[in-house]
């Protein structure tokens, strides 16, 4: 795309105006120095972060002693991975581990895990613990996100720095991405989006001018970001392969590229995907086919869906939103359409006047698609059926595609609209009327600000028992070993998996909150069958009332024990724990103080 650069006009030396002062002179070198480009640059970034780290102060003053509060579960699910990358480092580190679900393991990219992420963080993880990495991710995947956006605007796509602030604003701060803020690391570390984009543009522009090396290197980039992606979220990179790939067809539809330029294209691309397939060659065959993988996602697009109304609406967790708006999602972790009226009128006027430009087109159609996909397998407006099918209905069911949420390909045409608001500020910006020049961009900004978000919300969790925050848990497990918690960590109360993730996940456990193969036909689940022992303890603590055992319950305790690979049964302050306690002694015998923990040891 190529656009004409805009009319800078220079100061003029008013002929009237009485010999410079030092007032004037401090203002022309004030001027001088605001137009330098890295320093603006380095502003909008710094308000970007700052912006971010407020969104996110009331988890970050107290990461050990709170959580976020609309999704403290996925929470301690990340803790514990970002706990766990750090054997990275000691070499203790397996893409199947079995410190989770003993002894059958979790497979890791059956899972959502970020661990590019925390192998980076892991230097943080051991001197602070995994709650402050997973504090400090939050506001940097929104800020690196933003970020991002704004350097590919800026440089890529030669935008002006206030067209590009805006649409990287947009990217990085969209009711979608606050949403998933709440604990979905792996959706909302999107930095390398822009550049995997940059990376593609780059290679199209070294195809068109003929240069067959630069867009070979540049299909190398790309493999190497595509790498890097999958260990951090391959959902992430499917909807921006599928949004790219949309892009692509329409904008060579409209232009029309000469058939020496497609292949050159075409050889890069090629690169590509055969350096990335050697790259991802062993993790994609634990994934797929290693033990505990599985064919499909746990979540159903029969639920997760998009309700058609929410695109107009305000999210609860902007300004302008209010909880009412809540009933037209899944919950507060998935408000990824809440674009507000405001912005979809401003977006159907920029496709309107931008509508003689190839890649306006092409962003508008693709949007307009992931918009439709998000809808699910059946259209439903303000929470009524209308028996039309989706255009899901066409993907629905497809071996790996099946396992992203349907409600979730609208986050794909949050950049798409941006590049729209960009194109269209950059549009007015050298025309004559200002009408245009000022009324488009503030249209644009008010359409913009009742997205505004707020603050996201914390809630106060327990303290780690010291049995395991002190380390007296190796009094009674080696190394490696496995500790049964009491209660057992499940996926609605994964609570004792902090406990692990005190220790840097020193510890295996039984069961926990994960996606393993255990629905039927060995499909995806969340979760594993629990066992005798395991919903005997977990009807105590639900009913707070003590259990009678026989000599049966003993027997298939035994059994449990054995099969989990105990080294030893813990209990901790929770609640119940009295009806625990004498339930545990009737089960195992009397159990031993150590610290603040009843423990009893397994002999095998």
């Amino acid at each position: 795309m190529t656009r004409t650069a805009p009319l800078r006009t220079p100061l003029r030396d008013s002929v009237e105006a009485p010999a410079p002062d030092i007032t004037e002179g401090l203002r022309d070198r004030l001027i001088k120095v605001v137009r330098r480009s890295w320093l603006c640059d380095v502003v909008v970034m710094a308000v970007f972060a700052g912006f971010a780290f407020w969104l996110v102060h009331d988890l970050l003053a107290d990461p050990h002693g709170r959580a976020l509060g609309q999704n403290p579960t996925d929470q301690a699910l990340y803790e514990w991975f970002l706990a766990y990358d750090t054997h990275i480092w000691t070499g203790d580190f397996s893409l199947v581990t079995d410190r989770l679900n003993s002894p059958d393991g979790v497979n890791l990219l059956a899972n959502t895990t970020v661990i590019a992420l925390g192998t980076v963080l892991a230097p943080i993880t051991l001197l602070f613990g995994a709650p402050v990495t997973f504090a400090l991710l939050v506001p940097i995947n929104l800020a690196g996100t933003a970020i991002a956006w704004y350097l590919l605007f800026s440089r890529t796509l030669r935008a002006g720095r206030f067209a590009s602030a805006v649409g990287a604003a947009l990217c990085g701060f969209a009711p979608g991405m606050i949403s998933q803020s709440n604990a979905h690391l792996h959706i909302t570390a999107q930095w390398l989006v822009p550049a995997m984009v940059w990376a593609v543009v780059r290679m199209w522009r070294a195809a068109q001018a003929g240069v067959r090396n630069r867009a070979v290197v540049s299909g190398l980039i790309l493999a190497v970001l595509v790498t890097l992606q999958v260990l951090i979220g391959e959902e992430t990179l499917f909807l921006t392969a599928l949004t790219l790939l949309v892009i692509t067809i329409v904008y060579a539809v409209m232009r029309r590229p000469a058939r020496a330029d497609i292949g050159r294209f075409l050889a890069g691309l090629g690169v590509a995907t055969g350096v990335a397939a050697a790259l991802l060659a062993g993790p994609l065959l634990t994934q797929f086919a290693g033990r505990q993988s599985v064919p499909d996602g746990p979540f159903s697009p029969d639920y997760f869906y998009a309700d058609l109304a929410s695109f107009g609406a305000f999210s609860p967790l902007s300004i302008a939103g209010s909880p009412d708006s809540l009933r037209l999602s899944t919950g507060y972790t998935e408000l990824n359409t809440f674009l507000g009226w405001p912005l979809l009128i401003v977006t159907v006027v920029a496709i309107i006047w931008l509508r003689r430009q190839a890649i306006a087109v092409a962003c508008a159609v693709a949007a307009l698609i992931m918009c439709v996909l998000s809808l699910g397998p059946q259209i439903v407006i303000d929470r009524e059926k209308t028996g039309i099918p989706g255009l899901y209905r066409i993907i629905h069911g497809l071996p790996i595609v099946d396992g992203a949420l349907p409600m979730r390909f609208a986050l794909a045409a949050v950049p798409l609209i941006a590049i729209l608001l960009v194109l269209l500020i950059e549009e007015v910006r050298t025309r004559p009327t200002p009408m245009l020049r000022y009324g488009v961009p503030a249209l644009v900004l008010a359409s913009l600000a009742p997205l505004l978000p707020m603050t996201l919300p914390t809630t106060e969790r327990p303290a780690v028992p010291r049995f395991y925050s002190e380390g007296h848990w190796r009094e009674c497990a080696p190394e490696g070993g496995v500790i049964v918690p009491v209660p057992i960590a499940t996926p609605p109360a994964p609570e004792p998996m902090r406990y692990a993730v005190a220790t840097n996940v020193a510890f295996g456990m039984p069961e926990g909150f994960f996606i393993g193969p255990y629905g039927r036909s060995r499909r995806a689940s969340i979760g594993t069958f629990k066992r005798p022992t395991s919903l005997l303890i977990a009807d105590v603590a639900k009913t707070g009332r003590a259990r009678d055992v026989n000599d049966t319950d003993r027997a298939l305790a035994r059994r449990d024990l054995a099969y989990w690979k105990a080294d030893c049964v813990v209990l901790t302050a929770t609640p119940h724990e009295e009806a625990l306690l004498m339930t545990m002694n009737r089960l195992l015998g009397p159990g031993e103080q150590i610290a603040d923990a009843t423990v009893w040891r397994i002999k095998r």
